[in-house]
């Protein structure tokens, strides 16, 4: 198949590219794609916020709660599996189902927001995330199921609305909001990997009230998020359309690029803390272990976009960042215990590297924000579908061999499958298509 999209750029136009790309880097901030960005209106309207402050703690509050849902369960799925009876490939299913359902719902997102308005949106999926955290910790094994299940779709919606809200209404301060954004997500991910033990230990060693308990930060953030279901941000009248994305190679690119590279986040997420128990690590210093690992990706993350592009291309900082990921994993998985935090430190600066690079590549593949909205929803819906096979196939891996010596296989595998990718999302080139006005309507 050729690598090349249909309408390939010539070679001035490729040198064009390559000239701007230090200019692309000073927008950045677009990294914060709206889901709304197919309507002209919502995009032109900026309200006057009475109260920025408030905003901006709710956003945070929402962004905390975007990861502990995931995070919160992997130290405690050894205890969990052995309550319930679960077998590994059980278990895999239940790392896999969440992440299953941030790539099936991201697309009901853009549709929730033009017929309810998204603060309305945001509100009421914080609600089903709290109900779903409660489900999964109350009535056995069904509610286990059905409660990730809940879980990870809310997350889903949220995850798409969120960050075009924060640009809308935070449009001259977007590249610091994204900074802040990022790290939201990665406290809430690493609070809930480190804190969850403690807390089941603490309210008298029953998993259900540790996984529980992240219920109230939910609800805390739906509390603070509830004034700005009010704010008015004007109809949507002229919309936009892109079309031709599923048949574009370099788009498919950028896609197996992020759920590749989502894949290896989320098996972190799911089994690093069960891969270092059976390494002899307590619950407790496993979910430290990964805690600290997710602290560390505020680093690269906020570094790594902007080093990837003072060059020409990203392919060489997409092949390092994929490297020093493969490299911390490896470590975590057979290197000597006593150097283990060196590989989770290493782990964590690949991660966020990654992840960051994976939402760079959206902005800089595509020629305008409606085609980078259009990109960035093709990423997620395929992207995470396609990233959940890996919780699952380590669960299966580990329940056929009753080991995990064997992941490594599973881990060079993907990481190899995300370079390659890489290498092709990494060129200086946009996706063969462009943005269609189409006419009014209400």
């Amino acid at each position: 198949m050729n690598p090349e999209p249909e309408l390939s750029m010539s070679r001035d136009s490729l040198d064009r590219t390559t000239a701007t790309t230090h200019k692309r880097a000073a927008e950045l901030e677009e990294l914060l794609i709206d889901a709304e960005a197919d309507d002209e209106q919502a995009q032109q309207s900026h309200p006057l916020v009475r109260r920025p402050w408030l905003l901006l703690l709710g956003l945070i509050l929402v962004a905390l709660n975007l990861r502990p849902a995931l995070s919160s369960m992997a130290p405690l799925l050894s205890d969990v599996s052995k309550s319930l009876g679960l077998s590994a490939a059980q278990a895999g299913l239940l790392t896999t189902l969440p992440v299953l359902c941030l790539g099936l719902f991201a697309p009901l997102a853009p549709v929730l927001a033009r017929r309810f308005g998204a603060e309305r949106v945001v509100l009421g999926i914080l609600l089903t995330l709290a109900g779903g955290i409660v489900l999964r910790s109350s009535f056995g094994q069904f509610g286990l199921f059905a409660g990730s299940i809940l879980a990870g779709a809310s997350i889903g919606v949220i995850g798409v609305l969120l960050p075009g809200i924060v640009k809308r209404d935070f449009a001259k301060h977007a590249g610091a909001m994204t900074g802040v954004y990022t790290m939201a997500l990665c406290l809430g991910a690493a609070m809930a990997a480190g804190a969850t033990v403690p807390l089941s230990q603490h309210l008298g060693g029953s998993w259900a009230l540790g996984l529980g308990f992240w219920v109230a930060p939910a609800l805390l953030a739906a509390m603070f998020w509830l004034p700005q279901v009010g704010q008015k941000h004007g109809a949507h009248q002229v919309a936009y359309r892109v079309r031709g994305l599923l048949r574009d190679p370099l788009a498919w690119q950028v896609t197996l690029y992020m759920g590749l590279q989502s894949s290896l986040a989320y098996i972190v997420f799911g089994w690093l803390p069960s891969i270092l128990i059976g390494r002899g690590l307590s619950p407790t210093e496993a979910g430290l272990v990964l805690s600290g690992s997710v602290i560390v990706q505020l680093i690269s993350s906020l570094s790594a976009p902007w080093l990837a592009t003072r060059g020409k291309d990203q392919r060489l900082a997409i092949v390092v960042v994929m490297l020093m990921t493969l490299g911390g994993l490896f470590g975590c998985l057979y290197a000597p215990i006593d150097g283990l935090w060196g590989w989770a430190i290493l782990l964590g600066l690949g991660q966020g590297a990654t992840f960051s690079l994976a939402l760079t590549l959206i902005v800089l593949r595509s020629r305008d924000a409606h085609v980078a909205a259009n990109l960035s929803g093709m990423a997620q819906g395929f992207g995470y579908t396609l990233a959940s096979l890996g919780p699952f196939a380590v669960g299966l891996v580990h329940d056929l061999t009753g080991g995990w010596s064997a992941l490594g296989w599973i881990f060079g595998v993907i990481g190899l499958g995300a370079i390659i990718a890489g290498i092709g999302a990494g060129r200086a080139l946009y996706v063969g298509v462009v943005s269609e006005r189409v006419t009014e309507s209400h």
